[in-house]
């Protein structure tokens, strides 16, 4: 593992007048995820486990036709979450239409046509045979963030398959009119989640900081070269694998103890939040052994 110095924070930051505070995911961000999991698992040590996804992804984008018809918030609910700073599609405050129920037996049956290890298989018919308030009891504590014992992980990525097409649904229909700053500013403004990785772009956001929600995929601005959850500027580094991409490192804080992820679109235009982060695992192993704590949430990493 490489440590990497670090120039001091506010120095490749646009005037913040002209700095765009939320990148609003596009609606075909799953077909793209797909693309990009097929690509990294050329070669690649995890390469099943990344052209599950791939398929899990395409699959999730064919279940987006469902919620059309799906009850938003309407102008006063998101003026008063603007007023009082809260996420319009909070995960503990937004009511789940019980849709996205459907679009998870639709992701099951489409992954049946596809070759998988029977252990998934086995998983697939669990999940088809569960009862609805059963369930929502797993997506709530998914959501959540809790690490329930008693939870079977192997239906895990596909809950969060089917939320995650409904939260992308929601924030895609709304825009990015409708969401406002939070207190808590590293958490997600549409739906309140902790942030999976950071992504720092190219193009007209050449070299700014983004954080990428792991539920929504709405991403939102952070200065770069400090902490993201204890705000500190001090002690922050950067990991990386000796040999391995350019574009992934890990961003530590000596405060917290903790890292999250950052990936550099300069070095390879084509990186995926979700995408990348599991295909870097090897990156957390390291930071593992070495004592830091992640900080970054995503439901295939369970």
């Amino acid at each position: 593992m490489t440590n990497i110095n670090v120039i001091q924070p506010g120095t490749i930051e646009k005037p913040p007048g002209e700095i765009p505070f939320l990148l609003l995911p596009k609606r075909n961000a799953f077909q793209a995820r797909a693309a990009r999991l097929s690509a990294l698992a050329e070669g690649h040590a995890l390469a099943d486990y990344l052209l599950f996804l791939a398929v899990l992804a395409r699959a999730q984008h064919e279940s987006m036709s469902l919620f059309r018809h799906v009850l938003l918030p309407e102008v006063p609910e998101l003026e008063r979450c603007r007023e009082h700073v809260m996420p319009p599609l909070g995960t503990r405050g937004w009511d789940r239409d019980p849709v996205w129920r459907e679009a998870l037996r639709g992701i099951l049956t489409e992954l049946e046509a596809a070759a998988l290890p029977e252990a998934t298989r086995a998983a697939i018919v669990r999940l088809k045979d569960t009862d609805d308030a059963s369930l929502e009891r797993v997506a709530e504590t998914l959501l959540a963030g809790e690490h329930d014992d008693k939870l079977d992980r192997a239906a895990i990525p596909f809950i969060g398959a089917a939320l995650q097409a409904y939260w992308l649904h929601l924030v895609t229909a709304l825009g990015a009119g409708a969401f406002g700053r939070l207190d808590v500013p590293h958490l997600c403004p549409a739906c309140g989640s902790a942030p999976m990785v950071s992504i720092v772009c190219t193009g007209s956001d050449h070299g700014l900081r983004y954080l990428t929600c792991p539920l929504c995929n709405m991403k939102w601005h952070a200065v770069r070269i400090k902490c993201v959850f204890c705000d500190t500027t001090k002690g922050i580094a950067y990991h990386g694998i000796e040999g391995g991409s350019a574009a992934v490192k890990a961003e530590s804080c000596d405060t917290c103890h903790g890292y999250l992820k950052i990936l550099y679109m300069d070095k390879d235009p084509n990186v995926d939040a979700l995408a990348d982060d599991v295909a870097s695992i090897a990156l957390d192993v390291l930071m593992a052994v070495s004592g830091i704590t992640r900080r970054g949430t995503n439901f295939f990493l369970f």
